[in-house]
C-alpha cells in the first residue's frame, strides 16, 4: 500500500469551501453562529499548525523532557477547558477534576504504551498522539458528566432539601445522581463502539490506512485505543464526581453554595 497523498497548499485550501455550505445552511436555518464557526475554524487551524510544527521538532529531536512537557501542557489545557465550561465549581471540586484527569489519563496512557505496545512512555511517536485521544475524550466525558450531575442536582434542589430535612444523609441522596451522570458520560463512547467498523470507520484507523498501514494492524490499534478511551472516560468521570459531590455539603449536612474563588 502507498502512503497518504501529499496535498499542496492550494489543494488543502479547497477544503475551506465546505465551510460555505455550513454557513449557507446556518443562514437558511437562522442560526446566528457565523462568528463562532469562523472563530472556531481559525483557532483550530492555527492550533493544529502550531502543534504540527512542535511535533515535527519533537519527532526530529526525541527527548523525554520534550515529551513530558507536551503531555503536561495537554493535561493543563484539558483541565482549563473543564474549568471554563463550569466556572461555578468550588475550589475542592476543581481539585477533584485536576487530580482525576491527570492520574486517570496518565495511568491508562502508561498502561497502553508500556505494557500493550512495549514502548517507552516518553516515546513521542506513541505517547503524544495516544495521549491526545485518551485525555481529550476523558475531558469531554468529564464536561458531560459534571453538566449532567450539576443540572440534575439543581433541578431537584427542593426534593433534596426535603430528604435532608427528613434525616436522609447527602451521600445517600447524591450517589444516584453520580451514577446517572457517569452513565450519561459513558454513552457517547459506548455508542461509538457499537457502530464502529460497520456504520463508520474511526479517525485513527482511517489515518493509519491512508498512511499505508495494513488494515488488520490498524484494526488492532483502533480496538485497543477505544478500550483505553472507554476506561479513561469511566475512571476520570467516576473519580471526579465521587470526590466532587462531597464538596457540595458540609459536616452539618447543609449545601455549600458554589464559590469558585
Amino acid at each position: 500500500m502507498e502512503g497518504a497523498v501529499r496535498m499542496s497548499l492550494w489543494q488543502f485550501s479547497l477544503i475551506y469551501l465546505l465551510l460555505l455550505v455550513v454557513l449557507a445552511v446556518m443562514k437558511r436555518a437562522r442560526i446566528d453562529r457565523t462568528r463562532l464557526l469562523v472563530t472556531a475554524s481559525f483557532k483550530m487551524t492555527v492550533q493544529l499548525v502550531l502543534a504540527g510544527l512542535i511535533l515535527q521538532y519533537i519527532f526530529s529531536n526525541p527527548h523525554p523532557l520534550f515529551t513530558a512537557l507536551f503531555l503536561l501542557v495537554m493535561i493543563g489545557f484539558s483541565i482549563r477547558r473543564v474549568y471554563e465550561t463550569r466556572p461555578d465549581l468550588n475550589p475542592r471540586f476543581r481539585q477533584a477534576v485536576a487530580l482525576s484527569l491527570s492520574l486517570s489519563g496518565l495511568s491508562v496512557l502508561a498502561f497502553f504504551v508500556t505494557l500493550v505496545l512495549g514502548q517507552s512512555l516518553f516515546n513521542p511517536q506513541y505517547a503524544i498522539p495516544l495521549a491526545g485521544m485518551i485525555i481529550g475524550n476523558a475531558m469531554t466525558g468529564v464536561i458531560l458528566g459534571i453538566r449532567t450531575f450539576m443540572d440534575a442536582v439543581a433541578g431537584d434542589r427542593r426534593k433534596i432539601d426535603t430528604l435532608v430535612n427528613l434525616g436522609v444523609d447527602f451521600k445517600t441522596i447524591l450517589r444516584p445522581y453520580v451514577n446517572h451522570a457517569l452513565e450519561s458520560a459513558l454513552m457517547p463512547t459506548l455508542n461509538s463502539m457499537l457502530g464502529m467498523g460497520i456504520i463508520f470507520l474511526p479517525g485513527m484507523m482511517t489515518g493509519q490506512i491512508l498512511a499505508g498501514t495494513v488494515p488488520t494492524t490498524a484494526i488492532l490499534y483502533q480496538i485497543a485505543v477505544m478500550i483505553a478511551i472507554c476506561t479513561s472516560v469511566c475512571l476520570t468521570v467516576f473519580f471526579t464526581l465521587s470526590m466532587g459531590y462531597q464538596t457540595l455539603y458540609n459536616e452539618r449536612q447543609q449545601f455549600v453554595e458554589n464559590n469558585p474563588g
